[in-house]
C-alpha cells in the first residue's frame, strides 16, 4: 500500500508541476529572450515545486522528475495559443 501511495504522490505533484509551469511558459513565449521577465517566468514557479516536494516528504532523488515536468510545462505553454 505504501508503494502507491508513493507513486500517486510523486504523480500528483508530477500533474501539478506540469499544470503550474503552463501559464508561465505561455507568457515566457511572449517576452524576449534572455529578458528580466523571461527569466522570471521561468524561476517564478521554482519555490512552489520545491515547497511541495518538501511538504510531501519527497527525497532530493525526485528532482530530475520535477525537472523534467517543468520543462514539459514551460514548453507546452509556450506553444498554447489564444
Amino acid at each position: 500500500m505504501a508503494i502507491e501511495s508513493g507513486i500517486a504522490l510523486v504523480l500528483g505533484l508530477f500533474l501539478f508541476t506540469v499544470v503550474l509551469n503552463l501559464p508561465f511558459g505561455f507568457l515566457r513565449a511572449k517576452v524576449k529572450k534572455f529578458s528580466v521577465k523571461w527569466f522570471l517566468y521561468i524561476h517564478l514557479p521554482i519555490p512552489l515545486i520545491f515547497l511541495g516536494r518538501r511538504m510531501s516528504h519527497l527525497d532530493y532523488r525526485y528532482i530530475p522528475v520535477f525537472v523534467a515536468a517543468a520543462l514539459i510545462g514551460q514548453i507546452s505553454g509556450g506553444k498554447l495559443i489564444f
